[in-house]
């Protein structure tokens, strides 16, 4: 990944955060369970995480952070945008529970993401 791809993907991930949380909070709110809008607000809240993170990143751009900056890229949209899926196809009743599996997926991208900018940096 170079600087400006990832500045793009931070702003793109911190924009569509603010937009489907305000989703989820307005409209949302009222057709999903109390677990399900936690759910929701949970791949959110790790998807702007990530977005500061790669902002972050990108703004010092080191081509050391590349396996990092991959690997939360790709976290980000198994993690989150699989938790998405889930909770709105189950909240307007055909669950799509083929998306289950890809979530723990998404966390260990991001796990793994961290432990990699970790080592990058010795």
């Amino acid at each position: 990944m170079t600087q400006e791809i990832t500045i793009i993907i931070a702003a793109t991930f911190g924009f569509l955060a603010i937009i489907l949380g305000a989703f989820g909070a307005h409209f949302l709110k009222k057709k999903l369970t109390t677990d399900q809008l936690t759910s929701y607000e949970t791949g959110v809240k790790y998807q702007m995480y990530r977005a500061i993170v790669l902002l972050t990143l990108g703004l010092q751009f080191n081509e050391k952070y590349a396996n990092s900056l991959l690997l939360f890229t790709i976290g980000v949209l198994l993690f989150s945008f699989s938790i998405y899926g889930l909770v709105l196809s189950d909240a307007f009743g055909k669950k799509m529970k083929f998306l289950g599996p890809i979530t723990p997926l998404g966390g260990l991208c991001l796990a793994a993401g961290w432990l990699l900018l970790g080592v990058s940096i010795l």
